[in-house]
C-alpha cells in the first residue's frame, strides 16, 4: 500500500468518524426516520437520472438497500434518537463485523477459523459489557437499536459480496434508491405529517443551520466522498489491507464527539469498546507465518 493510499485510507476514517456527530447535529432537528428517508433521497435522485445502474442481480441491490440502507440507518438513528450518545454509537456499531462472519458462515457456508472465532467472541464480550453497564446507569434501548443497526450493515456486507459490483461505488449509489419511498412511508406512520412538515419548513432558519450542515455532511462527505473513495483503494489494494483502517472510525468517532459536544464515554464502556475494536481488528487480520531458516 503506498503512502498517499494509507493517507487516503486514514483521511476515510477521519470523514467516517466525524459522521457521526454530523448525524447527532442532524438528528436535533429531523426526526431519525424521515432523515433515512431525506438522506438517502439526495442521493438517489441525481443517481437515478445520471449514473448508470450496476451489473448485479436485483435481489442483491435491494438486499445491499435493505440492509445498510433500511436496517441499518434507521435503527442507528433510532438509537441515537432515543440516547445513544454519538461516541459510544461508532463503538456499538463495530458489531457490524462479528455479525457479518456470522451470517456469511450461515448463510454462505464460508468456515469460521479459529482466529475469527477468538476475535468474534472478544467482541461479542466488549459488547455484553457496554450492555449490562448501561443497563445499571442508563437506558438499555438506545444499545439494542444500535446492535439491530449493526446487524443490518452485516446484512448489507453479505449482499454487497454475493453481489459481486463491477463497481463498488456505482452499487453505494444505487443502493441508496431502495431506502427513500419505504422510510417516508414509515416515518409519516410513526413520526407523522405535521412533525415532517414542521421540520422541512424550518430547516432554512437559523436554529436549524447546524443540523442542515450535518445533513449535508453526511450526504457529501461521508457517503459520496468517503464510500468513492473507499472503492479507489479497494480497487488499487488487497482488501485484507485497507480494511483495517475502518478500525479508527471508532477512535474519530470518539474523539470528534467530545470536541463537539463534551462527550466523556464512561471508563467502563471505554475500556469495553476496545475490546469490541481489538477483538474486531485481530478477526478481520491473517495471523502472520514467521519463515525459519533451516542450515545444515
Amino acid at each position: 500500500m503506498s503512502p498517499r493510499d494509507r493517507l487516503l485510507a486514514v483521511l476515510v476514517a477521519v470523514c467516517w468518524g466525524v459522521n457521526f456527530p454530523a448525524t447527532a447535529l442532524a438528528l436535533e432537528h429531523f426526526p431519525p426516520f424521515f432523515l433515512v428517508a431525506l438522506r438517502f433521497a439526495l442521493i438517489a435522485v441525481p443517481t437515478v437520472l445520471f449514473v448508470p445502474r450496476p451489473a448485479v442481480k436485483l435481489r442483491w441491490l435491494l438486499g445491499v438497500g435493505f440492509g445498510i440502507g433500511l436496517l441499518q440507518f434507521a435503527f442507528l438513528y433510532a438509537g441515537m434518537a432515543a440516547g445513544m450518545p454519538s461516541g459510544l454509537a461508532s463503538l456499538v456499531l463495530q458489531a457490524s463485523a462479528p455479525f457479518t462472519v456470522l451470517i456469511a458462515g450461515i448463510w454462505l457456508r464460508e468456515r469460521i477459523t479459529q482466529r475469527q472465532a477468538i476475535g468474534i467472541a472478544v467482541a461479542v464480550l466488549g459488547l455484553a459489557a457496554i450492555a449490562v453497564h448501561r443497563a445499571q446507569v442508563a437506558a438499555l434501548l438506545p444499545v439494542i437499536l444500535t446492535l439491530c443497526g449493526a446487524l443490518g450493515w452485516a446484512i448489507g456486507n453479505v449482499s454487497t459480496r454475493k453481489a459481486e459490483a463491477p463497481n463498488p461505488f456505482r452499487l453505494t449509489l444505487w443502493m441508496s434508491v431502495v431506502p427513500p419511498v419505504p422510510m417516508l412511508a414509515l416515518a409519516l406512520l410513526v413520526e407523522g405529517p405535521q412533525r415532517i412538515g414542521d421540520s422541512l419548513g424550518t430547516m432554512f432558519t437559523l436554529d436549524a443551520l447546524p443540523s442542515l450542515f450535518g445533513l449535508l455532511y453526511v450526504v457529501l462527505i461521508a457517503t459520496l466522498v468517503g464510500y468513492g473513495i473507499w472503492g479507489g483503494l479497494l480497487k488499487r489494494n488487497p482488501s485484507s489491507v485497507v480494511a483495517p483502517f475502518s478500525m479508527l472510525v471508532p477512535v474519530v468517532g470518539v474523539l470528534a464527539s467530545w470536541l463537539a459536544f463534551g462527550e466523556v464515554i464512561d471508563i467502563v464502556e471505554l475500556i469495553a469498546g476496545v475490546f469490541v475494536v481489538g477483538g474486531v481488528l485481530y478477526a478481520s487480520t491473517r495471523a502472520r507465518r514467521v519463515a525459519v531458516a533451516v542450515t545444515g
